[in-house]
């Protein structure tokens, strides 16, 4: 999978676990709802990781635990 799959697979899967919406994400990590929008539907090829640091920050978690998890192993990024 590409990386922006495993982003957007990250988030929908942390919004999931947590009950949030893409509004209520978007509140709490100060960010535009169409930012998240866009990543989760991968309308961009690069997210920068100010937003992805960010998204994390407005789930009260940091960089090392958003990114633990097997999406991110290298036998899974393509690209």
């Amino acid at each position: 999978m590409t990386l922006s799959e495993a982003l957007s697979m990250r988030i929908t899967q942390l919004m999931e676990q947590r009950n949030l919406t893409r509004y209520r994400l978007a509140q709490l990590s100060g960010l535009a709802e169409s930012t998240i929008a866009d990543i989760r539907k991968m309308r961009n090829k690069g997210t920068n990781i100010q937003n992805i640091n960010a998204i994390a920050q407005g789930m009260e978690m940091d960089l090392i635990e958003f990114f633990n998890s097997p999406l991110f192993s290298r036998e899974n990024i393509t690209d």
